[in-house]
């Protein structure tokens, strides 16, 4: 009879769900990718993901008692012990239980957690190792989510809403954010917020890398940002320059409050381009930060990339085995 030693473990992003496979040694067997498509709504959405789910299952002929758990990392404001989102932004999600609604396709526990949380997790359990005793994690992807660490503790906050950076209000009467107020952090520093001004300059003059997607009509993901660093477009460089700044302006603001000795960046524009901007954002960080506070501090990318979030999967599974064992 085989015991349930595989996990699966999902980083449910703005724009992909990436959903993978791993065994009782922590590697990662097998692996799928599908594209998210929040305007169908978040039913559609959960079908997707059962769906993606499934495949990996059959793929890898496994069935369902051989899984311990799936544990899904979704960015927004999730309580891990209800299954509920309170707020997702960047899904059109509002007060709904993910978990149940995931459950029912299943009879493997169902496990979820904020997206940054569960790929800090993953950085912390499988990356650092002991480095960071007061640690702050940023992920800039579509939007911008954060994750802290208090004496090497993940800290969820009351409301389990605890590093919610991106809607920090960092330009009032700014950008419009997803979340329906104006000048979010991540309205100004996000992939979208990047790629919004990079279309607006495009439109009245369209020229460079990125010229192919003056007429909006075609989105501008990572990996053309990657292009166009590489290629050293002067548009695309200077609206990645704007949000480093910001990046770093605001972060250097959180160290001040906190104290913190360790700042790790991730999510798929830093994957993407975080060699051309870790430099920038450490730049702005050091003109804007109280010296003392932030003395002796560390900004790092993080190795792990898109597979921070689904190493997190088996920290968070370890975190509620009482729940699984129910």
């Amino acid at each position: 009879m085989v015991s349930k030693n595989y996990l699966i473990s999902v980083d449910f992003g703005g724009t992909k769900i990436l959903t993978a496979l791993l065994d009782s040694k922590h590697k990662i067997i097998a692996r799928l990718k599908v594209a998210t498509d929040a305007s169908r709504g978040k039913m559609f959405m959960v079908k997707t993901l059962a769906g993606a789910i499934q495949k990996l299952l059959e793929e890898s002929k496994l069935k369902e008692t051989d899984i311990k758990a799936i544990c899904i990392g979704i960015p927004g404001s999730v309580n891990p012990y209800t299954g509920e989102i309170g707020t997702a932004p960047n899904l059109g999600i509002t007060n709904f239980n993910f978990r149940e609604a995931i459950a029912k396709y299943f009879s493997i526990p169902v496990l979820i957690e904020n997206d940054v949380n569960l790929g800090a997790l993953g950085v912390v359990n499988f990356e650092l190792k002991g480095q960071g005793k007061n640690s702050m994690f940023v992920f800039v992807g579509t939007g911008i989510g954060g994750a802290l660490f208090f004496d090497g503790k993940i800290y969820r906050g009351t409301n389990n809403f605890a590093g919610e950076i991106g809607h920090m209000i960092v330009q009032p009467n700014g950008p419009l954010c997803g979340c329906g107020k104006k000048g979010c952090f991540e309205a100004l520093a996000g992939r979208l917020a990047i790629v919004r001004e990079i279309k607006k300059e495009l439109k009245k003059k369209p020229k460079g890398v990125l010229k192919q997607y003056a007429t909006g009509k075609k989105p501008i993901k990572s990996k053309a940002l990657a292009l166009a660093v590489k290629k050293r477009d002067p548009i695309a460089l200077k609206h990645i320059d704007n949000a480093c700044h910001t990046i770093g302006q605001t972060l250097a603001n959180i160290t001040t409050l906190l104290n913190l000795d360790l700042i790790v960046l991730g999510g798929g524009v830093i994957e993407a381009v975080g060699k051309y901007m870790l430099p920038k954002i450490k730049s702005s960080f050091k003109e804007f930060v109280m010296k003392d506070s932030g003395r002796n501090i560390k900004i790092i990318n993080t190795a792990l990339g898109d597979d921070a979030a689904i190493y997190g999967g088996i920290a968070l599974a370890d975190e509620f085995k009482d729940m699984l064992e129910k």
